[in-house]
């Protein structure tokens, strides 16, 4: 395996406010789209992630009793290092991630310092809430009174923060800047595939909190290859809350083990977007449809929990629909990330491209007609790396595990539907609920439909994202919601205090 140049930091863990060496040594990370070697990651031990636990614990008094407007210099501070330094970061998580240019730049490291910059702003956000008055007789418990009353948000204490590997910059700059915004300290367990760019954005912040002069402790990060890093940092009984995003399946045994210890979460787990596409459309809102269905080929390489990955078409305009789709999906260059013009990267590992390439088979022994791609690209820039060129699949039956499963890859499955209440019952029959999307001419039909899908959010004819909007799934695509405001709640309990007048 060779290296790739400039390949050769060691990354340490961070414990306490002190870089450490770790005691399992290091793993390489890979670059998807060449299979060189970026750096090494170091792999915690089991004590060190309690060591981090137990620095978290000690940092959490009198972190907590900061002014929100130290915090707010901390996390503000951290956004603009973060921008000052995004080329450098952007070409990291470019070559760890396997994410095209634009999106390391604008979409990774420049959605981390935005999130940052705005849990600055969510830090001075006024965390009581003032209740009505209440009048009591004289009775059994006193006096006649009028008792007050607000309700308060508190930090939760030390969260353990595990991250996904699709964004190793938006995804923990989410969970991290609104729990320490409410006072909270962190356990950052990133995905072992692609964990120098959480290092980094470490070393930023604890750059900020040291100049603020901050408890040692605040932000902690320890990885590794073995479930047991995480597990460790979910267990350990320092620790009273866990943000969580990846897969249903780790998911469920977080929860659990959450459960025995009666920990807060918050879980942000797999998705099988729903795409209802209506007959009613003209042109433009068919291409309109076509281009936001089209980001499950282009966007972090379908690597996206919602994306749009399941389309249901009125059965009069299936034909027309796959047929652009085909279309959309010929014209996308797939290659190099860091190629002018690129807009399909590789997947994350070997083994996801295994996966991915797995549900290509099933689907084509389950009977769905495969219209095009799913190949690996044969060209200069995909001699080596992991890439899938975008598929699509028409002639899908509900039953199909294609059509249930949760890819997480650039496959898009399609399924006729005849009317508005066959449309509705396809789209919520999943395990799944948390993107949905309504394409339609009709604005009241679009709304009403949305009304009537069980997911944590809608897309009406767009797959933008309000970034105030609230963010989680129903049924198993997670627990909880965060983003905006809501954020900051995830991040705190309520607490009651009363008082007589």
């Amino acid at each position: 395996m060779s290296a790739a140049p400039g390949a050769d930091r060691t990354e340490r863990l961070l414990i306490g406010g002190e870089w450490t060496e770790p005691d399992g040594g290091h793993h390489d990370v890979l670059d998807p789209a060449t299979e060189e070697i970026v750096g090494r990651a170091p792999e915690a031990s089991t004590a060190q992630v309690r060591a981090a636990t137990e620095a978290a614990r000690a940092a959490f008094g009198p972190w907590s009793r900061t002014t929100p407007e130290l915090r707010a210099r901390v996390l503000d501070h951290t956004a603009r290092l973060l921008r000052e330094r995004l080329a450098p970061y952007a070409e990291l998580a470019q070559r760890e991630s396997g994410a095209t240019t634009a999106t390391a730049r604008a979409m990774q490291v420049g959605v981390a310092a935005a999130r940052f910059a705005r849990y600055a702003r969510g830090a001075l956000e006024p965390v009581e809430t003032p209740l009505p008055p209440q009048v009591n007789p004289a009775g059994p418990m006193g006096k006649a009174a009028v008792i007050g009353a607000y309700a308060a948000r508190r930090p939760v204490g030390v969260v353990a923060c595990i991250t996904s590997y699709n964004n190793p910059w938006a995804n923990p700059a989410g969970k991290i800047a609104p729990a320490l915004a409410m006072g909270n300290t962190v356990v950052v367990k990133p995905a072992p595939q692609d964990p120098l760019s959480v290092y980094r954005l470490a070393e930023t912040l604890q750059e900020a909190l040291d100049e603020a002069g901050a408890p040692p402790g605040v932000v902690n990060v320890v990885s590794g290859t073995s479930a047991e890093t995480g597990a460790a940092a979910v267990a350990a009984p320092e620790t009273d809350m866990v943000s969580f995003t990846g897969s249903t399946a780790v998911g469920r045994a977080i929860a659990e083990e959450c459960g025995r210890g009666m920990k807060r979460q918050l879980m942000e787990l797999g998705g099988k977007g729903a795409a209802l596409v209506f007959d009613d459309l003209d042109d433009a809102g068919l291409d309109a449809a076509v281009a936001g269905i089209g980001t499950t080929f282009s966007f972090y390489s379908g690597q996206i929990c919602t994306a749009p990955t399941r389309v249901l078409v009125q059965r009069s305009l299936h034909d027309r629909l796959v047929d652009r789709l085909a279309r959309y999906a010929r014209r996308l260059p797939v290659g190099d990330p860091r190629a002018r013009g690129t807009v399909v990267g590789p997947v994350i590992s070997a083994a996801h491209r295994d996966r991915v390439e797995s549900y290509l088979a099933l689907g084509r022994a389950e009977g769905a007609r495969p219209v095009i791609g799913g190949q690996r690209p044969d060209g200069p820039d995909t001699a080596r790396g992991f890439y899938v060129a975008p598929a699509l699949f028409a002639d899908c039956t509900p039953g199909m595990r294609i059509v249930r499963e949760e890819i997480f890859g650039p496959v898009v499955v399609v399924l006729p539907f005849d009317d508005e209440e066959e449309a509705v019952a396809l789209a919520n029959d999943s395990d799944y609920g948390l993107l949905d999307y309504v394409w339609s001419g009709d604005v009241a039909r679009a709304f009403r439909v949305a009304a009537r899908l069980r997911a944590g959010g809608v897309g009406v004819n767009t797959v933008g994202r309000n970034m105030e909007a609230p963010f989680g799934g129903f049924k198993q695509s997670g627990v909880g919601r965060d983003v905006g405001s809501y954020a900051l709640h995830a991040y705190s309990e309520v607490q009651s205090v009363v008082w007589t007048g």
